[in-house]
């Protein structure tokens, strides 16, 4: 099946908030602890979140390690609102600032000690845009985490993934899940993609039916 872009910004309103209240709570808490795993040394700094979404994973990394700090970036204002609201209750507004700005448009001065994102990929209509960013803006040596959904080999068997995974959830949160499914990547290409960025020191894994995950330190 071939890939079929979705937009790029999740702008709506009431879609920003489906997806904000939605329960990942499983996903972005299992997200948290493989980077607090892989990167135990990483104590202190300044760690770059992009497409922070409502800041779920920000605010659970900061409860986890609260000696770093967070630069969560979204190009979605809605989504960015959410987020706002979601840092001041959990108190973390010295810790995490938030940039609403499309990632290809984002310059940093000093760079990320570390990048980190969940579920933006999959937005992106040019996925080198993302790993030259990935690149360009985190320092050398910095650990990396990203993981996105893995497209499906038909179209069925989305449908199927969003059944066995979404059945419950609200109309709108399976229509965004089974159109992501279609936009997202396969682990073929984004190993074609790491190769063509010269980033083939990052490590490719697909730990279940639906995501792929890569890791490493960037250079």
């Amino acid at each position: 099946m071939e890939r079929i872009l979705e937009p790029e910004i999740m702008d709506g309103e009431e879609q920003a908030k489906v997806y904000a209240n939605a329960n990942f709570a499983e996903e972005n808490q299992g997200f948290v602890d493989q980077f607090l795993a892989l990167y135990p040394d990483l104590q202190e700094g300044t760690v770059l979140d992009l497409g922070c979404g409502p800041a779920d994973i920000p605010i659970r990394l900061l409860r986890s390690r609260p000696t770093l700090h967070v630069i969560a970036v979204d190009a979605s204002g809605p989504m960015m609102q959410w987020a706002d609201d979601a840092i001041r209750q959990a108190g973390f507004e010295d810790r995490i600032q938030l940039v609403c700005k499309r990632f290809q448009d984002l310059e940093l001065a000093p760079s990320a000690d570390a990048v980190i994102s969940n579920s933006l990929v999959h937005h992106v209509p040019n996925a080198f845009q993302f790993w030259y960013a990935v690149k360009n803006l985190a320092k050398p040596g910095a650990p990396v985490l990203v993981m996105d959904l893995l497209r499906p080999e038909t179209t069925e068997e989305a449908r199927t993934l969003v059944d066995q995974y979404a059945a419950d959830e609200p109309e709108q949160l399976r229509h965004d899940f089974y159109h992501s499914l279609l936009s997202a990547f396969t682990e073929d290409e984004i190993a074609a993609q790491l190769a063509e960025m010269y980033m083939s020191r990052l490590l490719i894994d697909v730990p279940d039916d639906r995501h792929w995950i890569v890791s490493g330190r960037v250079y």
